[in-house]
């Protein structure tokens, strides 16, 4: 259960929290204290403004706002950061990087010309995440939702990750004779969940050996939400599914939850004094728990991490860790 963080005033930012895991994220820390400041970083302002506005009826906390973020846009990436730091926020918390994309219809590309999956899930938050260190509380902390989908023991309906290389990621080869776009599809998603957990363990280390910070760094399994148009560019008949018949799964599955119960969870994550001090590891909902064999591959984690500094063009100036 959400317990109160003190009274110090403290923004948390949340990336996607308009809807679905963000919203319900957004709801729980805001209730939770007035003295809470959520900043919901979102591509649509209009949606975000309207999330703003319900969200403030609901928990009668008017520390809510909004602020412009096109994950699929390093230059928008660079000006939330700059527009953040420049504002007259309290002091930064907490960062949920929550936005993420599934595209099973085609290939899509961000702004910068990278492959649109990985670029907005992975590449937008640690350009983001890295941006931000420094503006950061001491003692704050950062949640990278990832997914089960990361872990081919869980047998889940999506297609199981393949990591070569970062830069392949970011500009795929053409599609193998034979496999489909929904596997594709899938399988950059799932690989982009990887991902969130590479970054999340490798950017938990650096900030340990590289910064006096005690800022904690975690990676966060929500589970399976039917609903919440996580399924949007599937085949209609996969749609149907997942949106509704998988609802009821809800009931009797301990992998499958709805938004509010995972929400819950992540604010849990985000807040929570019970989670002080823990760092570079990995939650299904409020439980640690171990992450995928692959997810563990340190000469993975590295690649990445460096592949990404130089597609991001981060520079020592963007950052308070060594690139």
């Amino acid at each position: 259960m959400l317990t109160k963080n003190g009274s110090n005033k403290k923004t948390i930012i949340i990336t996607g929290g308009n809807s679905g895991l963000g919203y319900a994220c957004a709801k729980n820390i805001a209730k939770i204290d007035k003295n809470n400041h959520v900043i919901l970083a979102c591509r649509n302002i209009a949606k975000a403004n309207e999330a703003v506005n319900s969200l403030i009826k609901e928990t009668n906390n008017n520390n809510i706002t909004s602020l412009e973020l096109d994950l699929a846009s390093l230059e928008s990436v660079r000006d939330f950061a700059l527009q953040f730091s420049n504002s007259d926020y309290p002091p930064l918390y907490a960062l949920v990087c929550n936005a993420g994309l599934i595209m099973v219809d085609k290939t899509y590309y961000t702004k910068d010309g990278f492959e649109s999956t990985f670029g907005t899930n992975h590449l937008g938050h640690f350009l983001l995440a890295n941006m931000l260190l420094g503006k950061m509380s001491d003692s704050g902390r950062i949640v990278f939702v990832s997914s089960g989908t990361h872990d081919p023991k869980q047998k889940t309906i999506v297609a199981t990750p393949v990591y070569e290389n970062a830069r392949l990621l970011a500009f795929p080869k053409e599609m193998n004779q034979g496999e489909s776009m929904l596997t594709v599809g899938q399988r950059r998603y799932s690989t982009s969940k990887l991902c969130n957990i590479y970054c999340a363990y490798e950017l938990a280390e650096r900030i340990q050996k590289q910064t006096n910070k005690n800022i904690t760094v975690n990676a966060f399994n929500p589970g399976q939400m039917p609903g919440t148009g996580f399924s949007r560019t599937f085949p209609p008949i996969m749609r149907f599914i997942t949106k509704n018949i998988n609802y009821i799964s809800t009931l009797f599955l301990p992998n499958v939850n709805t938004a509010n119960k995972s929400g819950k969870a992540l604010a849990a994550l985000a807040i929570n004094p019970e989670f002080n001090g823990i760092t570079g590891k990995y939650f299904d909902g409020t439980r640690e728990v171990k992450s995928s064999e692959l997810s563990y591959n340190k000469e993975n984690r590295q690649d990445l991490w460096k592949t990404s500094v130089e597609l991001s063009k981060l520079n020592k100036s963007e950052t308070i860790l060594d690139l």
